[in-house]
């Protein structure tokens, strides 16, 4: 009995735990995983009608969730929004938290990755990553945690009501978050199959 304990206490939960150094491996991750949202961030298009563009920073923040887990996907996502909030143009469209005297409309999407860390990195720990079915459901739930975010501020920003928060806010993503979830769950559970040789 205690040796299966012991296995399972030295199996890494997700991906970045195979990586040893502890504390000096974790602040490079969190560093990382921000910088690494930042960067995607940059890749972005406008939607017509829409103040929230489409970028790759959602990617960005549900594979940091999945890779870090939730405790060092949280921090980075921390990270990542103080640095935007701090004025480094690193937001969506190169911009920083603040622009023309207000906040971002999509700055509630941001503060969205934050919770998405926490929960897509929290179910990748118990296995959430490891199948394509299960990556599936895991990304669902990090995209549905980020709207749960993002459409508030958004009609608190702008003054939409719901209606039309949902139709600028989230129906433009829906099939490019299809898209992702299922490059995620080709991605993350190749990645195990990989580490585990």
């Amino acid at each position: 009995m205690a040796s299966a304990s012991s296995a399972a206490a030295e199996r890494p939960a997700v991906l970045s735990d195979l990586l040893p150094g502890a504390r000096v491996r974790d602040l490079a991750l969190i560093v990382g995983g921000a910088a690494l949202t930042g960067l995607a961030a940059q890749v972005s298009f406008p939607i017509p009608g829409s103040p929230v563009p489409v970028s790759g920073q959602t990617f960005a923040a549900l594979l940091v969730g999945a890779s870090l887990g939730m405790n060092r996907a949280a921090l980075s996502m921390l990270l990542y929004l103080a640095v935007g909030l701090a004025g480094v143009p690193w937001f969506a469209d190169g911009n920083t938290a603040w622009t023309g005297g207000g906040l971002v409309p999509s700055f509630g999407y941001v503060i969205g990755f934050v919770a998405a860390g926490v929960l897509v990195g929290h179910l990748a720990a118990r296995g959430g990553d490891r199948t394509p079915l299960r990556t599936v459901g895991t990304m669902i739930l990090g995209n549905l945690a980020i709207y749960a975010f993002g459409l508030p501020v958004l009609m608190a920003i702008t003054g939409m009501d719901l209606g039309r928060a949902v139709a600028v806010g989230i129906v433009p993503f829906l099939v490019g978050d299809a898209l992702k979830i299922a490059l995620a769950a080709g991605l993350l559970p190749a990645a195990w199959k990989l580490a585990s040789r």
